[in-house]
């Protein structure tokens, strides 16, 4: 079996899920690649489910296709990962793959409590998760900030209402430019 940090991370996520191995299992021998533009992977399936690094000359059964920009989308929401891609090839592998990758998760917890302990590897999962939610809080108060500098003390952008309201205005001055140029070229007639 060749093996990769990717095919050896996958294989650690199925090696807790016996049902996600028996649904790989049935695919056994298709290689699925994974396309990103700068990097693709290829994965082949074993017999018992498991993967491993595919060969170049093996023919992909399904391409997945990403867009590189894409990608921290797709790690941000799992759920709906693969409306950012693009898929070719066999469907029911596909889909297989899709629910796969919904549904397996690395418990760290599990993991770092075998090496640290199952106290210290709550405290660390606990620590790394409230670190998230504060560089996340500060990320969005941060873009907050710079919309309302751009909005309000350096106006760079306008709100969609400003933009409404002058577009209807605009609408209105020509409304009455078209209606006083009728009633010059009537009291043109009219002479």
């Amino acid at each position: 079996m060749i093996r990769t940090p990717i095919s050896s991370a996958i294989n650690h996520l199925l090696a807790s899920e016996s049902w996600a191995r028996e649904k790989l299992a049935r695919h056994a021998g298709k290689v699925a690649m994974f396309d990103a533009g700068v990097a693709a992977i290829r994965l082949k399936v074993a017999s018992d489910g498991m993967v491993q690094a595919a060969e170049s000359h093996d023919v992909a059964n399904v391409t997945i296709r990403a867009k590189l920009s894409d990608l921290p989308l797709i790690v941000q929401n799992r759920k709906h990962a693969f409306s950012y891609v693009q898929i070719e090839g066999d469907a029911d592998f596909a889909n297989t793959v899709s629910q796969l990758s919904e549904s397996l998760r690395w418990e760290a917890e599990e993991d770092l409590g075998r090496v640290f302990g199952d106290a210290a590897a709550v405290r660390l999962v606990s620590g790394v998760q409230a670190i998230a939610q504060t560089a996340k809080a500060t990320q969005q108060k941060f873009v907050e900030n710079l919309a309302e500098y751009f909005l309000e003390e350096n106006p760079l952008l306008v709100r969609p209402r400003q933009v409404g309201e002058f577009s209807g205005e605009v609408t209105r001055l020509r409304d009455d430019v078209e209606r006083l140029a009728k009633r010059i070229d009537r009291l043109k007639g009219s002479r």
